[in-house]
């Protein structure tokens, strides 16, 4: 540990050494030389202190725009966005090895206090972001407005849902993961349909991806409105992958899965130890987030340390759609989706946890969801990828929830591409009772933009499943979830038309939960 920590300083001392003023970057970058395309970002609150993230690069589709040399980027945070009272200031190396990418751990700042940002590069000043703090530690705010996405496949429609949420100024937005998807023609406009070309597989073109989806205006509002806490799925690396394991069953995936990894880091606002350039084979994203009393955010991490998905397709890695009673493998009980040690971690957070409500933020919804009724406990028909890939690691975590006693447990999930109400229990095959009570809540919001199925078969799937109260696929849009110490009130926003920049929304359904019960109703 000791000589990791001092190769990293050694590291910082070498950037910092051959760091230039922006004074040489307009000489240095042909063409446009605005330094801030791809706009700012925060995350990661703690009660005094934020991360302010952006990306030295003015040509979003032109890597080579930045120069090949360290920048030195000033930063400012004020109490006002005129910025007339500046409240802490400083300097941070933009190096090319992280591709000009900044994270500045912004600290002694007061708790539950709004704030502005900004980033100055010679005489080039970025757009000015909105964050907040944390509330303290023993304080229980009266309010949290939460807004959830998911799945923003550039190719797919465009970015309304992002607009809607900056204009709805949420406290923290909660990004569940495919950020980005790893295929797609590289441009800066939204295309009228699908063309799937251009498969991401070197870091170059993973970061050139993410500067793409970051180019857009309505996602940079967004981030500007409040600070993020984000997590990952699959598509910001490749399809359906698990652990070190891909669809294609690639003898290098470990060197792409690195490179995707580090392109993550790059473009989020994230509170991590600085990884050393090319040392990105694993990343702990798997984090904690304390609102005061109110609430704690468990972000868990079920990619990157799950067992191999059951019984693929021959010659593939990969989902499948299997019968429970032709695949053995769902009920091999060493399997995991978390690995030992995060399911161990969340155990402990959650028996520690003081909060009144306790949210799960992860990518892929729990509730069973079985594609034919089920009458047996070898019964069903189910989609490999999810939790119900995983059944036993599912039901161990559903004990864990019932085990710590943690107040008022709340499920959030993305993934599929689809609004979700459902009410979890450790048994879904019996049905509510003394003995196999709702154990938690869960809400799942669809896709900002990402396809899904006809609402017809949504409609079916909720029939066959009774946990599921509600599904509704043929909508785009994002989650608005407001807690109080009295209750969780979540609206689910859906978007007119995602083909459409300038497309309204409407409220598509609202569901409430209570303090101190797990069950839903609509609101």
């Amino acid at each position: 540990m000791k000589e990791t920590r001092r190769s990293f300083l050694l590291d910082a001392a070498r950037l910092a050494a051959a760091a230039t003023s922006g004074a040489a970057f307009s000489t240095a970058a042909a063409g446009n030389t605005y330094p801030f395309s791809l706009g700012v970002a925060s995350g990661s609150p703690l009660p005094h202190a934020v991360i302010l993230w952006t990306r030295i690069l003015p040509d979003p589709l032109n890597a080579a725009s930045s120069p090949a040399i360290a920048l030195t980027v000033r930063w400012e945070v004020a109490e006002d966005e005129a910025f007339r009272k500046v409240v802490a200031q400083g300097s941070a190396v933009a190096a090319p090895e992280l591709a000009h990418s900044v994270h500045v751990d912004a600290t002694g700042l007061r708790p539950a206090h709004w704030y502005w940002y900004r980033f100055m590069l010679g005489n080039a000043v970025s757009p000015v972001g909105r964050t907040r703090t944390a509330p303290a530690a023993d304080a229980l705010p009266g309010s949290l407005k939460i807004a959830v996405a998911s799945c923003q496949h550039w190719e797919f429609g465009h970015y309304a849902a992002h607009r809607h949420i900056a204009a709805a100024a949420p406290d923290l937005v909660a990004f569940l993961g495919d950020y980005i998807y790893e295929w797609g023609p590289y441009q800066l406009r939204h295309p009228a349909r699908a063309i799937r070309s251009d498969e991401s597989f070197t870091l170059a073109q993973y970061r050139a991806r993410y500067a793409q989806y970051k180019s857009d205006p309505d996602l940079q509002s967004a981030h500007r409105a409040a600070p993020w806490i984000v997590t990952w799925d699959d598509h910001e690396v490749a399809n359906d992958y698990a652990g070190d394991i891909d669809e294609r069953l690639s003898a290098d995936f470990a060197a792409r899965r690195a490179a995707a990894y580090q392109a993550f880091y790059e473009h989020m606002p994230l509170r991590l130890a600085p990884p050393r350039p090319g040392r990105f084979g694993a990343m702990r994203m798997f984090q904690r987030h304390d609102w005061g009393r109110l609430a704690r955010f468990h972000v868990l991490d079920n990619r990157q340390y799950r067992s191999p998905l059951p019984c693929p397709k021959p010659g593939r890695g990969g989902s499948n759609v299997v019968l429970a009673r032709a695949c053995a493998e769902l009920r091999d009980p060493r399997r995991t989706m978390l690995g030992g040690e995060q399911e161990a971690w969340l155990a402990q957070g959650l028996s520690s946890s003081r909060a009144h409500w306790n949210i799960l933020a992860q990518q892929t919804p729990l509730a069973q969801s079985s594609g034919v009724p089920v009458r047996a406990p070898d019964d069903g028909r189910f989609w490999t990828d999810g939790w119900d890939g995983y059944p036993v690691a599912r039901r161990r975590l559903l004990d864990t929830l019932v085990r710590s006693g943690a107040n008022n447990p709340l499920v959030l999930a993305g993934d599929v591409h689809t609004f979700y109400a459902s009410e979890l229990r450790r048994d879904f095959n019996r049905p509510v009772s003394r003995a196999n009570p709702v154990v938690a809540a869960e809400l799942c919001g669809t896709s900002v933009t990402s396809s899904s199925r006809p609402q017809a078969r949504t409609q079916e799937n909720v029939e066959r499943n009774p946990h599921m109260l509600y599904g509704r696929s043929d909508r785009r849009g994002y989650m608005l979830v407001e807690l109080t110490p009295q209750s969780a009130q979540a609206r689910f926003m859906a978007l007119d038309d995602v083909r459409d920049a300038r497309s309204g929304q409407s409220q598509a359904a609202a569901f409430a939960v209570a303090d101190g019960s797990p069950r839903i109703r609509r609101a």
